[in-house]
């Protein structure tokens, strides 16, 4: 393995394990559903405090984005926007600290609020297309964290709900840009997933086809122009370029964007990282991983052990390039020791690619017997990338640094 190829490694694979931002072939499906934003508030007061309060949730500024909505709901109490909102902001507190499903219940019961006032414009408005969105976001994000806890079948069940509220919706409304994110994210993914994760294909069954093609162009219109729905439509086209295009650059491009304007947000930072690394500039992403890991060490909000697992991963495997192995060794076993714990169901590819990094760290010391007892672990893990080809060229022969 040589230094290019360490540097340009796909790491999309096993990024997909950090559990929050797994693309479960139906979460994803779902989140086509789930960005309903403030549609038709008439009093511009109120919609400027809708946006100002958007950006603290995206910025992770909860306690301000809780003031925001408060106001909202005081100014606007029966409209769901307020509420809706609301509910976003503990979305985000679980992205937080997704481990802890302590908090999932309130997420549940702010989303029922949320559906419940929106059933009820639609009984005496069947064209009431703010409750159509703000109903149809609602059951999206339970379904969203239904996927993420592994109830499939009530995520696929909130999606089949969702779905028909969404389009409907966007036939009222075609030439609306925050509606377009939502047709644009499905149009993409339900062509993507069945390929991507042959499990999503009897789900599919239930659900029209999908453009490719046309859902990234809706996506980059939604990202240009949504007046409320732009940063998400950002995201999900920088997800997009990143994990199925593979076009770094405009992924790259889009996670500066989104940085700069929210430096507090750790997943758009990590992204940033990621980034970097696909591009081979070893020395920013360097940066930004030494970053992600003070900010895990001094326990700043937002950063946790899954943040501190990727920086300390790619710490480790930049200072393995540089032939600095003894400050490698310990990142990466940091980072195994940490797999142990995080990894519940099996080896993730950061545990895969950890082990077989220190099996040719010991390799290149002569020390031949752990280097195979690391690449015999290797092999009794799932592959990530090349992870089984390269340790069984290793057992063979040894790895060489290179000088």
């Amino acid at each position: 393995m040589n230094k290019t190829a360490q540097s340009s490694m796909d790491v999309t694979k096993f990024t997909q394990n950090i559990r929050r931002e797994i693309l479960f072939p139906v979460l994803l499906i779902l989140c086509s559903l789930t960005t309903m934003h403030a549609q038709w508030i008439q009093d511009s007061t109120i919609d400027r405090r809708v946006q100002v309060g958007i950006q603290h949730i995206y910025n992770f500024e909860f306690e301000k984005a809780e003031s925001d909505f408060d106001e909202v709901i005081r100014l606007l109490p029966a409209h769901p926007v307020g509420y809706f909102f609301k509910a976003m902001i503990q979305w985000e507190r679980i992205l937080c600290n997704f481990d802890d499903e302590s908090q999932d219940d309130k997420l549940y019961d702010d989303l029922d609020i949320v559906i419940d006032m929106c059933e009820k414009r639609l009984d005496e408005n069947p064209k009431d297309v703010t409750a159509m969105f703000f109903k149809g976001g609602a059951v999206g994000f339970r379904g969203r964290l239904r996927a993420n806890r592994g109830k499939w079948l009530g995520a696929a069940n909130d999606g089949m709900v969702a779905l028909p509220l969404v389009r409907k919706a966007y036939a009222l409304e075609p030439n609306n840009y925050d509606v377009l994110l939502g047709i644009g994210i499905y149009n993409y993914y339900a062509e993507v997933m069945p390929g991507q994760y042959p499990i999503s294909k009897p789900f599919m069954l239930f659900f029209p086809s999908g453009d490719r093609k046309k859902g990234l162009e809706q996506l980059r219109l939604a990202s240009e122009h949504a007046k409320y729905a732009g940063v998400e439509a950002s995201y999900f086209l920088m997800q997009s370029y990143y994990v199925f295009e593979k076009d770094f650059p405009k992924a790259y491009e889009i996670a500066v964007r989104l940085h700069e304007r929210f430096p507090r947000n750790s997943i758009f930072y990590r992204f940033l990282g990621r980034c970097l690394v696909s591009l081979g500039q070893v020395s920013e992403a360097h940066e930004v991983f030494a970053d992600i890991e003070k900010a895990c060490n001094d326990s700043i909000f937002g950063y946790d052990t899954y943040d501190k697992r990727e920086a300390i991963f790619y710490l480790g495997k930049f200072e393995f390039m540089a032939n600095r192995f003894d400050t490698a060794l310990q990142y990466l076993i940091q980072c195994d020791a940490l797999c142990q714990k995080l990894d519940k169901d099996a080896a993730s590819g950061f545990m895969a690619q950890a082990n077989l990094l220190i099996g040719m760290i010991y390799d290149a010391r002569g020390q031949r017997d752990r280097a195979l007892e690391q690449y015999k672990k290797v092999l009794d893990m799932k592959e990530y990338e090349d992870s089984h080809v390269t340790a069984k060229k290793y057992r063979q022969t040894p790895y060489a640094a290179i000088k």
